[in-house]
């Protein structure tokens, strides 16, 4: 058991303190998103001159925004889940079921990895220029010069995959705990901040 908790620990606080770091940063994504579409919107309809930029960097910060916030809603519970069967099993078929789905899950983003590594960052359209999203203040970076490199929307996604296959890990390890008898000693991942339909 010490050999769980062990892995387990180390793993929980790394994915507590990287997904508030993405929280943030996806509150922040949220925000520019907001207001550059209520700013598309502006200038469309009342300058009657609509930026071009303003639709990809909006496409942008949702990219980043999902990108970040699907790990956190997957630890805390707050994807949508049918769960009446795992609720009407008895304890310990439940944690089994629930185990099934996780490693089920796991070789799912497994293959999301390598997709989304082979199919979007590392291809040709990810290698590619933005049509119209620049570099602020004339900065120029990389072989796009003042136009930013597709694949850094692209890596949203994967760095999101990246961070939903840590989290598996561990709730993984934290049904293997609940099924060894020993759930009372795990923190509670559920907030009041997510809500189900309980």
């Amino acid at each position: 058991m010490s050999v769980l908790f062990g892995l387990l620990w180390p793993l929980e606080r790394f994915n507590t303190v990287v997904l508030a770091i993405g929280k943030a940063i996806a509150i922040a994504a949220l925000a520019i998103m907001v207001v550059l579409i209520l700013g598309q919107v502006f200038f469309r309809y009342v300058m009657n001159d609509a930026p071009n930029w303003t639709e990809e960097g909006a496409r942008f910060g949702m990219l980043w925004m999902t990108g970040l916030m699907a790990p956190l809603a997957y630890r805390m519970g707050g994807f949508v889940s049918i769960d009446m069967v795992e609720r009407a099993l008895p304890r310990m078929a439940s944690t089994l079921l629930s185990l099934l789905l996780l490693g089920i899950a796991l070789w799912v983003l497994i293959i999301a990895w390598d997709r989304g590594l082979n199919n979007h960052v590392d291809t040709i359209s990810g290698r590619g220029c933005s049509s119209s999203l620049r570099w602020p203040f004339g900065f120029e970076i990389g072989k796009c010069g003042n136009r930013f490199q597709n694949n850094y929307q692209y890596a949203s996604l994967w760095v999101g995959v990246n961070l939903l296959i840590l989290v598996n890990i561990e709730l993984i390890i934290r049904q293997v705990i609940k099924l060894l008898g020993h759930g009372d000693r795990l923190t509670n991942l559920q907030t009041e901040d997510v809500g189900g339909a309980d």
